[in-house]
């Protein structure tokens, strides 16, 4: 077991970090079922830099929430660090030649590959997508009709994301491929069935009645689609469009190499795992916190009201400010995913006053550097102001990660987010329907509002 030690200035000898004084197996049960109270209490008794238990098979972590701890780590020298096998527990959903798994030349060489389709000019281009899809979405509701948000919201990020990567948006492949992806997420919807992702003892085919053997049968259908429509693609050249599997299928690395089919498969599962899902959750709370605040709600409407929603240039929509300060405090408060890609040391380090040998797991929180008071006041508060008072730090503020593990997607989600959010709320009247407070629930590797956020559709363009 790794010891980790910090500095005394009254004592020459190196003490323990905090850590938590509970059995492994109850703090991690604990960790993965109730994450919020785990962490918040955590935070109370040891501050912002405490180690958390073996887990999932890992080593014991050193969890931070300290800004400037943050700063080293996201500054580092990248060969410091090796991220792809603390990342494993998202291999069954991303493969193993994900850049998420990647490390060193491999994970710079898939970076550059991917990062084209999701900057520049191909954004503008795909604005008007996105809002006809969320009111062709919306459109199927009544007024009058009760609907859970966060599955509408998937729908309209699945289809959003099905046609940027595919260039598709009907067909039977696009529906299989549409209907299985969200079974297969669906499989680890609850806490309960979430809990087979971090032990591998529960990862048993048991048929497709058990929940691992649904979900292992889940994604060989899926494969079999994708392998399908690339070697589809691949007969038809490089110049069958803009979408970005074309793009991919046209990428050379350095040494004018293409990615092959497996490569492919991966990180359009990737693109498909972490492209719409996350960007679903993050709109669901979105439409909770506005109809929950009826001050956000006014001031929101208000900045809308103020331009032409249908004829105003997408890249303007998304420069406005309180919009963008309603989207950036949705990420900040409940951050779709609570860690950064965790790090492990390759080399001893000096991390502030600590001294972490080779060896040593390192995991930003990004809920606990949210909800640090020191950064954040009133940090339970939801508070968009914040976002117009202050700029904060890629160290204080991290929903999307940082350093050379930052989310490739960061700009399309915060684009499409904010874009649907625009059109949603020009275009259709909403009430919220639930009595209690939501608080975010485990689904899967992510956290959503525990129900979906109950809402009423009041009428549509008012």
């Amino acid at each position: 077991m790794v010891t980790l030690t910090k500095k005394s200035s009254s004592n020459p000898n190196y003490q323990s970090l905090p850590r938590a004084s509970e059995p492994k197996l109850y703090q991690t049960i604990w960790g993965i079922l109730k994450p919020l109270n785990y962490f918040d209490i955590m935070q109370k008794r040891y501050g912002d830099m405490f180690v958390f238990p073996p887990f999932a098979g890992l080593p014991e972590q050193v969890i931070i929430s300290n800004p400037e701890a943050i700063q080293q780590i996201f500054t580092a020298d990248t060969s410091l660090f090796e991220s792809g096998s603390v990342s494993k527990v998202a291999q069954p959903f991303v493969g193993d030649r994900s850049v998420i798994l990647q490390d060193g030349k491999r994970h710079l060489r898939q970076r550059k590959l991917l990062m084209p389709p999701f900057h520049g000019e191909r954004m503008r281009n795909y604005g008007e997508q996105i809002s006809s899809i969320a009111q062709q979405v919306m459109g199927k509701v009544n007024p009058g009709e009760t609907f859970i948000a966060r599955p509408r919201m998937q729908e309209i990020s699945l289809t959003v994301i099905l046609h940027t990567i595919f260039g598709i948006s009907e067909g039977e492949k696009y529906q299989q491929i549409k209907t299985i992806l969200t079974k297969m997420l669906d499989v680890f919807n609850v806490p309960s069935t979430s809990i087979f992702l971090f032990f591998k003892g529960l990862q048993k085919d048991l048929g497709v009645w058990s929940p691992w053997g649904r979900f292992l049968h889940q994604r060989q259908q899926l494969d079999e689609l994708l392998f399908a429509i690339i070697q589809e693609r691949r007969t038809q050249g490089e110049t069958a469009g803009e979408d970005i599997l074309s793009l991919l299928l046209a990428a050379r690395d350095e040494e004018g190499q293409p990615m092959s089919d497996s490569e492919l498969r991966d990180e359009l599962m990737t693109m498909l795992f972490a492209g719409h899902e996350t960007t679903a959750t993050a709109l669901a709370w979105c439409l909770y916190w506005v109809h929950k605040l009826p001050e956000v709600r006014e001031k929101l409407l208000a900045e809308l009201g103020s331009i032409d929603i249908d004829n105003t240039d997408a890249m303007e929509i998304i420069k406005l400010p309180y919009l963008n300060a309603v989207c950036s405090e949705t990420l900040r408060i409940y951050p779709v995913v609570f860690f950064t890609l965790a790090r492990i040391l390759q080399a001893p380090m000096k991390l502030l006053d600590y001294n972490l040998p080779k060896g040593t797991v390192l995991s930003p929180c990004i809920y606990l550097t949210h909800h640090n008071p020191k950064i954040y006041s009133e940090p339970k508060k939801f508070q968009p102001e914040r976002f117009l008072e202050k700029q904060f730090t890629p160290y204080e503020y991290l929903p999307f990660g940082g350093g050379s593990r930052r989310c490739l997607g960061i700009a399309f989600a915060q684009f499409e987010m904010k874009l649907v959010l625009a059109t949603l709320l020009s275009h259709y009247s909403f009430k919220l329907m639930e009595k209690n407070p939501l608080l975010p629930v485990r689904r899967g590797l992510t956290f959503a509002p525990k129900g979906g956020v109950k809402l009423i559709m009041e009428n549509s363009d008012h």
